[in-house]
């Protein structure tokens, strides 16, 4: 399979939403204190004008598979920044796209100057995890940060240097 990856547009943000919320719901992970009840998931567009903020867009024969981006989130450090929203749709898992994602948003955070790369993610996303840890992100024994996330109890951190 081939697929396109390009910066998020505004007219993607009903799509990424639904993707987001469809992934959470699928494994059981649609609770309070996750992204699926943050506002801001339907505004992905505007939240990712920062910036020291991207967001990745993966589409397949035109049609937006999933994405994944990174995001200064408040109350981390200067030089570390948050991967966030990385969700792909049924259709488009295991095919390598996560990790060509994930590899992106490395490169990304490296080309605007951060020297960590930091996530909140939960027990449920099981796939995710070992993904996180073949790319060398560690485990953390609290979260960094304000994100809100309080959903999230699995926080892990990658030095990009």
């Amino acid at each position: 399979m081939s697929f396109e990856i390009r910066a998020i547009q505004e007219s993607d943000n009903p799509f990424l939403s639904k993707i987001i919320k469809t992934t959470l719901k699928e494994f059981g992970a649609n609770y309070p204190g996750t992204v699926y009840y943050d506002a801001s998931t339907h505004a992905l567009y505007e939240v990712f004008k920062n910036e020291k903020s991207y967001y990745f867009v993966a589409l397949e024969n035109n049609m937006i598979m999933g994405g994944g981006g990174i995001y200064p989130t408040s109350g981390l450090p200067a030089d570390t920044c948050e991967l966030v929203k990385m969700y792909l749709s049924p259709d488009a898992r295991g095919k390598g796209l996560g990790k060509k994602l994930i590899q992106l948003c490395i490169d990304k955070a490296i080309e605007l100057g951060y020297k960590n790369i930091y996530l909140e993610t939960m027990p449920e996303l099981k796939q995710a995890l070992s993904i996180y840890a073949h790319f060398g992100f560690e485990y953390l024994s609290a979260p960094l940060g304000n994100s809100g996330h309080t959903g999230c109890s699995l926080w892990m951190i990658r030095s990009l240097g």
